[in-house]
């Protein structure tokens, strides 16, 4: 039994639908989804591409609001507050890490990992970066640009961030989509490991079944709707 099925869901969704007006009429992206996931679980989303995958994701994190059901992180439910109170609970408890990095190019890699706990005015923001960056082994590269670094390494910054507010949930949307093998399978390893010394909740996006196996859970979903 999974500690979301032991009635310890850190994320809940129930009947979560998401609907777009296209040319063609309203198109079904997600379809009464429903789904609990527990402390320190690490969780695989897996599906061809189009399947809805980054969908649920962004709904499940209150990026994007559904056209039907609820949402709730660590008690709170995501969907009966204002864009605001969503990106305040986001804040609070949640980390990213997404394919194409996302890092401010202005910014080094130390001052990018500090941004989540600048923006909560959180204390020690530049000793917790440093001791994070130095943790995905980083500590010789904190003062340089996203430009000067490597995509693995702009990867690791991107964890690094992630993982630097100590989040009740990571979600990684296809974390190793623009690395080369050898690196992604560098990064899935320190996703795991993080995971597993923050117990941390990790919701990974992939079409990659290798990877979907390595997590603790895996739940399908094509056309819109979870299979598992």
């Amino acid at each position: 039994m999974t500690p979301a099925e032991n009635g310890h869901a850190v994320l809940r969704a129930e009947n979560l639908s998401k609907e777009v007006t296209s040319p063609g009429g309203l198109l079904t992206i997600l379809d009464d989804a429903t789904l609990a996931v527990g402390a320190g679980e690490s969780v695989a989303i897996k599906g061809p591409s189009g399947a809805g995958k980054s969908t649920l994701l962004a709904l499940l994190a209150g990026i994007d609001e559904p056209s039907a059901g609820r949402v709730w992180l660590g008690g709170t439910e995501l969907t009966a507050l204002d864009e605001d109170g969503r990106a305040a609970v986001r804040a609070s408890h949640v980390g990213f890490v997404f394919q194409s990095f996302h890092l401010i190019p202005s910014l080094t890699a130390l001052e990018n990992v500090m941004l989540p706990l600048e923006l909560v005015s959180a204390p020690g923001a530049r000793a917790r970066a440093r001791d994070v960056l130095g943790r995905v082994g980083l500590s010789e590269r904190t003062g340089h640009y996203p430009r000067q670094l490597s995509g693995g390494e702009q990867q690791r910054v991107a964890i690094a961030r992630g993982y630097v507010t100590q989040p009740t949930v990571l979600f990684a949307d296809e974390p190793t989509g623009n690395l080369d093998t050898r690196t992604g399978e560098r990064i899935i390893e320190l996703l795991f490991e993080l995971n597993a010394q923050a117990s941390t909740t990790l919701i990974m996006v992939t079409h990659d079944a290798g990877l979907a196996r390595r997590c603790g859970r895996v739940i399908s979903i094509a056309g819109g709707r979870l299979e598992g």
